[in-house]
């Protein structure tokens, strides 16, 4: 079955072509279109998320397959980068051999199996067919020849959007034009803070605003003007009227809706991230494809009639017969005297055995490598004895922990836990004496409630005054920047300042970062807050402030029992939360959660640490069996992954026994910091001191303006590991695994690990293909160079002053060079500790979850009681 054939299959009723579309039509079409683009979230809320969210009913290999064939967009790793992997040893060609013989079980052809094993191993060398073979004569000949096979793909093509087909006399596209357009247009309306004059009529909505200026714009034709004057008021009508002018079958109208929103993925994306958080915004898409299309229909004009036939792809006999020639032994006189069945035979042979099946093999081979790997590591390391812990310290599930928490654990009796890091709290949080809120926690949840740091009306009252005024001086310069006269004289009044400022951070960052911090820190000086944990009669946001005395008890009752602590705690307890910290750097928030919008998760871990010591939650929960003893107390932190430092947020009065454990804590965590320190700054490019502090050293990444890699964040992520830590504790996971606590003889009917999987299973496989996909396809999926990006209408970045809004990393997050990859592209390897019927049960029960693994966007393995290793 193609591609094509499977992506129709959408709920949507197609009629006559003598029927008009009514408006419920128009709305469900751009609805299935939009599964082809994911939601976009603006840069300063950062979120990871998989590009291909919405087309999981699809296998990974036909997404692939049709992606390439509508956009030219390569999505398995490329030869050179499947080549460097072989290099480096991650990749065992004995599991390529299988994968092969695998495919080949799978296929039926008419010509021996010593043949076609022969052909396809030397195929799987990725080498190129060499060019002056391609170019010569007798092989033209010899395709000339071929009248019985068929030269057409078996895919059928889409119908692409037909500017994409039509060039002005200059040789631009028309497509390309209109994509000019309609980045201008979306800046426009979406800018929340960079220009200086709005968007007239913005209010109204994007098409009625695009609409009443058009007639306007100096940029475009007159004649183009005139056309679209008396345009549809409408964006529904005009959308239906555009696409009617243009002649588009109405059984194609949906794909030409997806090549459109192909076209500008990123500011579609974030059209559709808008239209989900507002209804007033709710039909943006709709109206972002009326006026493109519209636009199109105008700019198409002078070129009338055009031909809307679809034409199939064509496939290059030349290459299939010259593919046989080089890797399969064969002379040009054995080809010629073959029978032309024979020659149809293996021409077939090697159309199905393509390109993209072989990299499709090598890269299930280098996944099967790594998930070897792994097993070894965790099965030849398990930890059958836990040791008495003096401290517990639960940690966020992110990969970058790893590292910090097997070094902490080499210095004395603690454990260390895993748990998604915003604790499992649905909270919005506001800093004291901020009017605004921002919701803490993954973005595929929302906040249910509101926590406010809190202080006494005085001395909120001086703090406000002493921050506002050192922010004055940022609104103020910047209200200079905007003013038309203001501005002739700023580089005048702040040309010396700020001249020392540059000199400074770029010669002594380190020094300059700390007198600037400790100067506003020591000016502001913000005092000691208390948090609205208690339920008030008052709403933040829409959320209501605080929490009642049961919805106490249930957050701390399920905090405790995804990370295990049901008995046996230590006096002290340790919530961490994590964050990051760089200097100017477009992607801060993404070092700071690649799952929660930018939000570090101190708050959170000091919300459940104020939680769980509160005497009536603990009596409460008490009552049902769980015991936290009277000398534990609950502290927070927050691990900052560019320093690797734990730095304290809340500590309460501790008995005798939690200081102990604190201060033994306290005595190992430089240590700690400098060994973790050290392991993580080898990985990075330009690294080269090895008799510097290694701590100090990672300050001066995280505080040097220039640098593009203060930390390599989320890279190299490749697994998501749920079980007791017993099961990891002694191997070296390199950074590269999310680990989630569990343990399955607590989770009778199994749901815990449903939601440990539909939360952290959901938001670690969003990472995943994040990365993924800004290392196979960087051009459409990544965002470029990190020093030549323009971050534009306060949203986003671009490349230059007219591109898309690029949705993905940088090249500096994931690659270590011009040609050499750091990111390994492999998909998420779930792993989880449970007996088989456990997983057999998660997988009935959880139909979008078995898609995921059916169709090749994670895999799984599993861990039962015996110690055996399964693969699913």
């Amino acid at each position: 079955m193609s591609v094509t054939s499977v992506i129709n299959k959408d709920d949507v009723k197609q009629k006559d072509d003598n029927i008009d579309f009514q408006e419920s039509d128009i709305r469900v079409l751009v609805e299935s279109a939009s599964r082809v683009i994911a939601p976009l979230w603006p840069i300063s809320t950062f979120a990871a998320r998989s590009p291909w969210m919405g087309l999981e009913k699809l296998s990974f290999e036909q997404v692939a397959r049709w992606l390439k064939n509508t956009r030219d967009v390569d999505i398995y790793p490329s030869a050179s980068m499947i080549q460097s992997a072989k290099r480096k040893g991650e990749i065992d060609e004995a599991f390529v051999e299988m994968a092969l013989q695998r495919w080949l079980d799978s296929h039926s052809f008419h010509i021996s199996r010593q043949v076609a094993e022969r052909y396809c191993r030397a195929a799987l060398t990725l080498d190129k067919l060499p060019s002056e073979l391609l170019s010569s004569s007798e092989l033209e000949k010899l395709d000339a020849d071929l009248k019985e096979w068929n030269t057409e793909s078996s895919e059928k093509a889409f119908l692409q959007p037909l500017s994409m087909n039509v060039k002005q006399q200059s040789g631009e596209k028309l497509a390309d034009i209109l994509d000019y357009y309609m980045i201008k247009w979306c800046k426009l309306y979406l800018d929340e803070s960079q220009a200086t004059w709005t968007m007239p009529n913005r209010e109204d909505g994007f098409y009625p605003a695009w609409r009443q200026l058009i007639p306007y714009d100096p940029a475009i034709s007159k004649s183009l003007r005139k056309s679209l004057k008396d345009w549809p008021k409408d964006a529904n009508t005009a959308l239906e009227v555009a696409l009617s002018a243009l002649e588009i079958p109405k059984q194609e109208i949906q794909h030409y809706l997806e090549g459109h929103l192909l076209s500008l993925p990123g500011w579609a994306g974030m059209l559709m991230w808008r239209s989900q958080q507002s209804s007033q915004e709710h039909a943006l898409l709709i109206e972002y494809l009326a006026i493109r299309i519209s636009m199109e229909w105008a700019l198409l004009q002078p070129y009338v009639p055009l031909s809307n036939q679809q034409s199939k792809k064509k496939v290059s006999n030349v290459s299939l017969i010259a593919s046989w020639i080089h890797w399969g032994q064969l002379s040009i006189d054995e080809w010629s005297q073959m029978s032309l069945k024979d020659q149809d035979e293996y021409l077939t042979f090697a159309y199905q055995f393509d390109d993209m099946v072989r990299r499709k093999i090598w890269l299930e081979a280098w996944e099967q490598t790594y998930k070897d790997q792994l097993s070894e590591k965790i099965l030849s390391t398990h930890a059958n004895h836990k040791k008495t812990a003096l401290a517990q310290l639960a940690f966020c599930i992110d990969v970058r922990s790893e590292r910090f928490r097997r070094h902490l654990e080499k210095e004395g009796p603690f454990e260390t836990i895993g748990i998604a890091g915003f604790f499992g709290l649905p909270i919005a949080t506001s800093e004291l004496g901020s009017k605004h809120s921002h919701p803490s926690l993954p973005v595929i949840s929302k906040p249910e409630h509101a926590i406010k740091e809190l202080q006494d009306a005085n001395e909120l009252n001086r703090y406000q005054q002493r921050k506002n005024a050192v922010n004055s001086l940022g609104h103020t310069f910047k209200t200079m920047k905007h003013h038309l006269l203001a501005n002739l004289i700023l580089p005048e009044v702040s040309g010396p300042l700020l001249s020392l400022q540059m000199v400074t951070r770029s010669f002594v960052p380190r020094t300059a970062d700390r007198f600037i911090r400790n100067l506003r820190e020591n000016w502001v000086r913000k005092p000691e807050t208390k948090l609205s944990i208690n339920h008030v009669h008052e709403k933040e946001a829409g959320l209501p402030v605080g929490f009642t005395e049961e919805e106490k008890v249930k957050y701390a009752r399920h905090a405790l029992k995804l990370m295990g602590l049901t008995n046996n705690l230590s006096p002290l307890v340790v919530f961490c939360g994590h964050g990051s910290q760089s200097i100017n750097n477009p992607y801060a928030s993404s070092l700071d959660c690649g799952a929660c919008g930018g939000a570090s998760s101190g708050f959170n871990a000091r919300v459940l640490a104020e939680l769980c010591n509160l005497p009536e939650v603990r009596a409460a929960l008490l009552e049902e069996g769980m015991e936290i003893p009277e000398d534990t107390v609950f502290v927070a932190a927050e691990h900052n992954t560019a320093v690797e430092e734990l730095h304290w947020i809340y500590v309460p009065e501790l008995t005798t026994s939690a200081q102990v454990a604190f201060d033994r804590l306290e005595a190992i965590l430089t240590k700690v910091s400098d060994n973790a320190n050290a392991e993580r700054l080898t990985q990075l490019p330009n690294f080269h001191s090895k008799h510097k502090n290694p701590t100090d050293e990672a300050h001066r990444f995280a505080q040097d303006w220039s640098e593009i890699r203060p930390e390599w964040g989320l890279a190299r992520n490749a697994a998501l590991i749920i079980g007791k830590r017993e099961l990891t504790q002694n191997a070296e996971l390199e950074g590269r695994a999310f680990l989630h606590n569990y343990d399955w003889k607590e989770d009778e009917n199994g749901d815990l690990l449903a939601g440990i999987i539909a939360g952290a299973g959901t938001v670690a496989q969003w990472i995943n293909l994040q990365y993924y996909a800004s290392t196979v396809a960087p051009h459409y999926y990544g965002s470029g160079n990190k020093t030549t990006q323009t971050i534009t209408a306060g949203l986003g970045v671009m490349q230059g002053n007219a591109s898309d809004l690029l949705a993905g990393l940088p090249w500096q997050s994931v690659m270590q060079s011009d040609n050499e990859y750091f990111h390994s592209p492999l998909r998420l390897l779930i792993v989880i500790q449970a007996p088989t019927e456990y997983i057999k049960r998660l997988l009935n029960n959880n139909t979008a979850f078995q898609e995921k693994v059916q169709n090749g966007w994670v895999r799984l393995a599993s861990v039962d009681p015996k110690g055996l290793w399964e693969n699913w």
